[in-house]
């Protein structure tokens, strides 16, 4: 029922990724492992971890991660068999042993009612070695609640940490921003069609933050800012009625804070961004725009 697919390029972290999956306590679950013409052969190191869980293991002799992230991860996707559910896991990411038991576990709760599967995440940092608190969530959750803690950074959110119905991703797909940055929340956006997230707390993903992955890089930046001013623009035009009026102006802020940085506003954004302020005005923004003033 659950296919755990990995898109793999880089062998420095991937041995803790295996051995994550070699120790879950609950081993009903199929490993595709979809290597992206990598340099880095992982054939010795999976040789390694034979007969102690089950994986299929494909070289595609075209890397696609350089080019098109997402088409990487779909390809690998297309490896997986009859499973229903859908676990993408970096190759430098890991799992704490229950992450599965507790999938299964707690199936009852969220079967037929929802399309999407959370767990409790935490960031380690490979530089400091320092792991930053672990991430809970709420047990259901709208998808655009979702997304705008992380706009406010009261919150995280990755792709390693969701499971998701296959047959959604069937229907919707990743969206190719460059470096796939945003791609994953855009697919939580559509993937949930409108229903509720759910959240598994009692286990947790740990996401690796390395100057290895796009995450950490900063030679990258502009590519994440393009990526950033497209997704914002979706985020506008097709779920900002999804937001209360305080929400929509955090929104259309931050759409104007990346786009200032890609290019100089034109006289038809001012247009788009006073339009945007004044229909969404409200008490709330009101107060924090004197307060801040006062401030000065």
């Amino acid at each position: 029922m659950l296919a755990i697919v990995i898109p793999y390029f880089k062998l420095a972290f991937f041995e803790e990724t295996l051995a994550s999956l070699a120790n879950q306590t609950d081993q009903r679950f199929t490993v595709y492992i979809g290597d992206d013409a990598s340099p880095e052969n992982p054939k010795d190191l999976l040789a390694q971890f034979q007969n102690k869980f089950q994986f299929v293991y494909h070289r595609f002799e075209d890397n696609w991660g350089g080019k098109a992230l997402v088409k990487q991860w779909e390809r690998c996707i297309s490896l997986t068999k009859n499973e229903q559910w859908l676990m993408i896991l970096g190759d430098d990411d890991y799992l704490t042993h229950t992450v599965v038991e507790q999938f299964y576990a707690q199936l009852p709760q969220f079967i037929s009612k929802t399309n999407l599967v959370r767990f409790a995440s935490q960031t380690v940092v490979e530089e400091t070695q320092h792991k930053a608190a672990i991430c809970t969530n709420p047990v259901w959750e709208s998808a655009t609640d979702s997304y705008f803690r992380k706009l406010m950074k009261t919150s995280r959110s990755s792709l390693s940490e969701y499971v998701f119905l296959k047959s959604a991703f069937e229907r919707h797909r990743f969206y190719n921003y460059p470096l796939a940055w945003n791609s994953d929340d855009r697919a939580w956006l559509d993937f949930a069609e409108d229903q509720p997230i759910y959240s598994i707390n009692e286990s947790v993903v740990c996401v690796r933050l390395s100057s290895l992955n796009i995450t950490g890089k900063k030679d990258n930046l502009s590519l994440k800012n393009q990526s950033l001013v497209a997704f914002y623009t979706f985020l506008i035009e097709k779920k900002l009625p999804y937001y209360t009026k305080y929400q929509r102006i955090k929104i259309v802020r931050k759409y104007q804070e990346e786009l200032r940085k890609s290019r100089p506003l034109q006289f038809k954004d001012w247009c788009f961004f006073a339009w945007n302020y004044f229909i969404n005005l409200n008490t709330t923004t009101i107060t924090e725009f004197f307060k801040k003033r006062v401030s000065k």
